[in-house]
């Protein structure tokens, strides 16, 4: 059986065409956008693998918000920690200015991000003031440390920002849609089944991109050539020019129907 796939051809939340593929193609209205919010581990992640879906949705009339766990600063081996650090938060809040977000930084030190109920209720916290409809974050399948505690932070974090009865300094807000990024630390088992369009936005997300000293391969790893190879493959598979694959969370997959 093909998998079912969901090609958005401008926002998960925009007034635009949903097209489910399959014999029958039906287009669909979806609301005015909102706010979508990226909750990645580092400032890195959230910009190479989630950016180019929160320019797009930008583009379409919604708002952003990136929010980075760690500033990633134990990631260069020449450059010392503190000054990688604030190298690294700098890039991040330029390349979120240029794509009209805003970013946010919590302080667990990189490597170390723990998953607890104080981390959980911090990103609580950030989901509640920003409100969002839409969170993009880590896919549960990577070998990388931190990622993995992202992923299952943030799984509490919903549940926690979405509770009534739970008191903190802003009301319960639920958001709707959770999707996972495609990232090359977490791809086991990673199944995208959601293409976004983003070829409107693609020259404005790889400059944002190329602000991180990272994306220019100083750490070592083509960061630039993997995900503009990537982005160019989807878009290849996808019928776009350029696109981001996005995985969505199990429990959006489930459809009640009456009749076909």
């Amino acid at each position: 059986m093909k998998k079912r796939r969901e090609f958005i051809k401008t926002s998960v939340a925009a007034s635009a065409g949903l097209w489910v593929s399959g014999l029958d193609r039906a287009w669909a209205t979806l609301p005015t956008p909102g706010t979508i919010m990226s909750i990645a581990a580092h400032p890195g992640d959230g910009m190479f693998s989630m950016g180019s879906s929160v320019a797009q949705h930008i583009a379409n009339g919604g708002k952003g918000t990136f929010l980075s766990l760690s500033l990633g600063e134990k990631g260069h081996n020449s450059i010392p920690t503190t000054e990688y650090g604030h190298m690294q938060q700098e890039a991040m809040e330029e390349s979120a200015k240029l794509l009209g977000a805003e970013s946010r930084f919590l302080t667990y030190p990189d490597a170390e991000i723990p998953f607890n109920e104080e981390a959980s209720l911090a990103v609580c916290d950030e989901i509640r003031r920003a409100k969002p409809s839409i969170i993009i974050t880590h896919w549960e399948g990577s070998w990388h440390k931190d990622h993995k505690s992202c992923h299952e932070i943030v799984q509490y974090a919903i549940f926690y920002a979405g509770l009534k009865t739970l008191q903190r300094q802003q009301p319960a807000h639920y958001a709707g849609k959770l999707f996972y990024a495609e990232n090359w630390e977490d791809m086991d088992e990673y199944q995208q089944d959601t293409y976004m369009d983003i070829t409107e936005v693609f020259e404005q997300w790889q400059t944002a991109c190329a602000l991180f000293p990272m994306w220019r391969g100083e750490t070592g790893f083509r960061y630039h050539d993997y995900y503009r190879s990537l982005a160019t493959m989807r878009g290849c598979l996808s019928g776009f020019t350029h696109a981001a694959a996005l995985m969505t969370a199990s429990g959006q997959r489930v459809k009640n129907l009456k009749e076909f």
